[in-house]
């Protein structure tokens, strides 16, 4: 039997206004905070990226060993075995045995189970400076020599897989900070004045974009390689950086450049103008501002890729140099179809990446519906 639909009461709003009078004494970024929080897998990638980027600020704390420490005795050492049990089975204090190498040809390694090593923790190790200003040598946990600890393997180098991934987080996740600055900085003020002035400007403007947009960055990058091998590593990695920034905003100036020309219509716009404001200050102070949810959404997108070509150019061996670690160069080694066969815990750096580059994009996609304009206008947060 059919039900005849309740009509709603004569002095009821609609169901957006009840939205909109309930949250109407909320701000823009309460209201995309509300929304953002909703997301649940935008809400689960923030605690993953604030776990991975804590730990890449704390590596050095964090890390039994630093980032060059290799030991030739134990180079495609297994990941080390860690013992809650005694022999008896009761609960004990954690520990690991040594190793001793059985098959030099395929690095066959058995434990010598006559001397447990305890797990310390808080112990002195290898000196660095913590936040890179900060002497000291206390690391988080380590095991008595002639033990080691290595808890997803070593290397080629017996180099600790562990203290590789997380000196070489430092590198791999905050490569993003230059590229963002490079690019919307330039992308901002360029795309604002060739939407602002059009015309001849805007013309001129957008043809040198395109060219720049034309450039092959790959080809660019590999020759500069070329030309820069005799300079120090560290040099090189800036100057990589420089050009990925140099070559990325074109296309972030486009997208702004056409929010301008629309945004220059307004009578906000004029008004700025008739007050006596100059034509730059209005770009600055009065159109570029209106953007901002389009960049923090292209920020939030863009970084995944930045993460991606940094991994991708260290692991050609165009980025971050040996003996220096980064998840891409740390991938490099597990190219060979037999050593990553016998030994799979090379691929640890790649499944780091996958998680980084994931929670990346599940966080844009919650900042993305977070500050869609059309939420905002309907009342209604998601």
């Amino acid at each position: 039997m059919a039900t005849t639909p309740t009509a709603p009461s004569p002095g009821a709003p609609p169901a957006p206004a009840k939205a909109a009078e309930e949250y109407r004494g909320f701000s823009l970024t309460a209201l995309a905070w509300r929304r953002f929080r909703r997301h649940k897998l935008a809400m689960y990638a923030s605690v993953v990226l604030i776990i991975l980027y804590a730990a890449a600020i704390f590596s050095p704390f964090l890390a039994p060993y630093s980032e060059t420490r290799s030991n030739r005795q134990k180079y495609f050492h297994p990941p080390t075995k860690i013992h809650f049990f005694d022999e008896n089975g009761r609960l004990t204090r954690p520990y690991v045995y040594n190793y001793r190498l059985v098959d030099v040809g395929r690095r066959i390694y058995e434990p010598v189970t006559t001397t447990k090593y305890p797990i310390k923790f808080f112990v002195k190790g290898e000196p660095y400076k913590l936040f890179g200003l900060i002497e000291w040598d206390v690391h988080l946990y380590g095991v008595d020599s002639p033990a080691v600890i290595y808890p997803l393997g070593a290397d080629h180098l017996g180099r600790d897989i562990v203290s590789r991934m997380l000196h070489g987080s430092r590198k791999s996740l905050f490569i993003v900070i230059p590229l963002i600055v490079i690019t919307v900085s330039i992308g901002l003020m360029y795309g604002g004045i060739s939407g602002y002035f059009g015309g001849r400007t805007d013309n001129i403007m957008m043809r040198i974009g395109e060219v720049v947009m034309a450039v092959p960055s790959f080809y660019l990058l590999i020759a500069l390689a070329g030309v820069m091998r005799d300079v120090p590593a560290q040099q090189r990695f800036a100057a990589v950086i420089a050009i990925l920034g140099l070559v990325s905003w074109a296309g972030f100036a486009r997208v702004i450049r056409g929010m301008v020309l629309s945004l220059r219509q307004q009578e906000f716009v004029e008004g700025a103008l008739a007050i006596g404001n100059s034509h730059l200050r209005t770009i600055v102070r009065h159109i570029l501002p209106n953007t901002i949810s389009y960049v923090v959404v292209s920020i939030t997108l863009q970084v995944p890729g930045f993460i991606i070509a940094e991994s991708s150019l260290s692991f050609l061996g165009l980025g971050v140099q040996e003996p220096f670690s980064s998840w891409g160069n740390m991938l490099s080694n597990a190219t060979d179809l037999t050593n990553l066969t016998r030994y799979p815990w090379m691929l640890a750096p790649g499944f780091l990446i996958f998680i980084t580059v994931l929670a990346w994009n599940y966080v844009g996609d919650g900042v993305r519906d977070a500050l869609d304009p059309r939420a905002v206008t309907s009342g209604e947060p998601r």
